[in-house]
């Protein structure tokens, strides 16, 4: 059954158009467990019924991913065959499994072994009720999910097997929107492993959080990571035409309130056309080398008049990853967060602890950065404005300065630890602005880290979290646990139930965890 564009949510703003994975393009495969024990009629029923879970899904507008029907698998080497071709097909991005009837769970020891993509075990039965009057053996020998999947779950656990577990009928809207939400972050980890990360310069001098094992990474996560000089961006910029400049030029006054000095004849008109240029030249170059994140530092600018303010600003509204500073690990963060979020309302952006608002009543965290916060959080169209850069050493730079809604939202650090990468999550409530910040030349958002920001601070800081994040408020914290799931590494989450003792606690014993299991120690 074809899934049609149109069932993809619209978002709140329209920030998507670089990215075009195409959801309809990647697959994720629907396997049933069974036996030969029942014979073939109701090996039928069990075909039957699976296909017309699939139907259901594929027709509904909470699942973004095409859902593809699989044959029911009855013996260990049916088993290992269907997941030797799911790990192999590259458009395959995850499975389903479920057991509509008993299936003896040691079948599944070799198919499982040799499976390499994320799995979502639905605990469902065909029938929603108990049909009181007619129920018989009959019924029950076909409808044994509730036990046969308690059978395949020991083996998955006993194999310390990685999956998320969706437990209801799956008629309901709330597992249609589980499972859809799954399918975006099988799409983010698919994105993860297959990205490729440019680094125009080096790391800020002497920072130890944006710095990290490369190889490391690779090897965990699939990403590549790779650096560049400026002068390979400066290349493009010196081949465009006028009409090329021109064209963006008339794409931004369109698109934002210009100040007065940029408009034309305006005092700092020259300063929008270096930033055009050096937005074409960056595209290009990103183009060229099919890379989907990059990074950059005002330490290595090169030629670069300004440090890139509004071109960063739109290539991740487009979709590209960013990190400022040489931070590679968030800009892949951020552009594997971005594909998840395609299509759901609300934007998501690099960002950065920034300043505190501190009163005896209540404490905020004001987040921003020098110049690179991402349109899609912008409460309205944003204003285009060149501000003074104390640091870098070059002309002031354009930027796109706005504020942010109000409403939940995460922020998400990825960082180093040495023996593991560990994930950080703060769920937040983003606030209206108590003032009108005339005099703050970037854009920015208020946030109320939950549980206060007393706890929340010192948790982040007792985690080792970064200072950049990736702050979205389309995703949840039940994305990045996914998330953190397929990628088999730890996370850690600060939110309303957050206490420091709790907290400290269940650092100490992940420490533990890690060294003695999972690094084999």
């Amino acid at each position: 059954m074809n899934v049609s564009m149109a069932k993809m949510p619209t978002t709140v703003n329209n920030y998507n158009k670089f990215i075009k994975l195409n959801m309809l393009e990647k697959e994720i495969w629907f396997v049933t467990g069974s036996q030969d024990l029942y014979g073939e009629e109701t090996l039928k029923q069990v075909a039957k019924d699976s296909q017309q879970i699939v139907e259901g899904f594929n027709a509904s507008d909470n699942i973004p991913v095409k859902i593809v029907f699989k044959p029911t698998v009855k013996s260990p080497t049916e088993i290992t065959d269907i997941c030797l071709q799911a790990s192999s097909t590259k458009n395959c991005i995850g499975i389903v499994t479920w057991m509509h009837t008993f299936s003896p769970a040691k079948m599944w020891i070799k198919g499982l072994s040799v499976l390499n993509k994320p799995l979502c075990h639905l605990h469902t039965q065909f029938n929603a009720e108990v049909p009181w009057e007619t129920i018989d053996m009959d019924f029950m020998n076909l409808n044994q999910s509730a036990h046969g999947d308690r059978e395949f779950g020991h083996m998955m656990t006993r194999m310390r097997k990685n999956r998320k577990i969706i437990v209801g009928h799956w008629q309901e809207e709330r597992i249609q929107k589980k499972l859809g939400n799954w399918a975006r972050v099988a799409m983010g980890w698919n994105e993860f492993q297959n990205l490729t990360v440019a680094r125009i310069g080096d790391n800020m001098r002497e920072v130890s959080v944006t710095d990290g094992d490369k190889v490391e990474a690779q090897l965990r996560f699939g990403f590549s990571v790779n650096g560049y000089d400026s002068s390979d961006v400066v290349k493009h910029m010196n081949i465009l035409t006028e009409d090329d400049v021109e064209a963006l030029m008339k794409e931004y006054e369109e698109s934002y309130e210009l100040s007065d000095k940029l408009k034309p004849g305006g005092a700092q008109r020259q300063s929008l056309i270096d930033a055009a240029k050096i937005e074409l030249g960056l595209r290009a170059f990103l183009e060229e080398g099919g890379f989907k994140a990059f990074t950059d530092t005002f330490e290595n600018l090169g030629e670069l008049k300004q440090l890139p303010g509004i071109a960063t600003q739109r290539l991740m509204a487009d979709g590209y990853g960013f990190g400022a500073e040489g931070d590679w690990k968030t800009s892949a963060l951020l552009r594997a967060l971005k594909v998840m979020a395609t299509g759901l309302n609300g934007g998501t952006s690099f960002m950065e602890d920034y300043t505190y608002h501190f009163t005896p009543q209540k404490a905020y965290v004001l987040g921003s950065h020098m110049l690179e916060i991402c349109p899609s959080i912008a409460d309205a169209k944003p204003s285009c404005e060149v501000h003074p850069l104390g640091i870098g050493g070059k002309e002031d730079p354009v930027r796109l300065v706005f504020n942010s809604p109000a409403g939940p939202a995460i922020n998400v650090s990825l960082v180093d630890l040495g023996n593991r990468f560990r994930l950080v999550v703060n769920e937040v409530e983003a606030v209206e602005p108590m003032g009108k910040l005339p005099n703050l030349p970037v854009a920015r958002v208020i946030w109320d880290a939950k549980p206060d920001l007393e706890i929340a601070a010192t948790s982040w800081i007792l985690a080792g979290g970064a200072h950049h994040t990736v702050y979205s408020q389309a995703l949840t914290t039940e994305f990045i646990e996914d998330f953190a799931e397929m990628a088999g590494i730890e996370l850690v989450v600060i939110d309303k139930n957050t206490t420091i003792r709790e907290f400290k606690n269940q650092l100490n014993a992940n420490e533990a965890y890690y060294h003695l299991f999972k690094n084999k120690l």
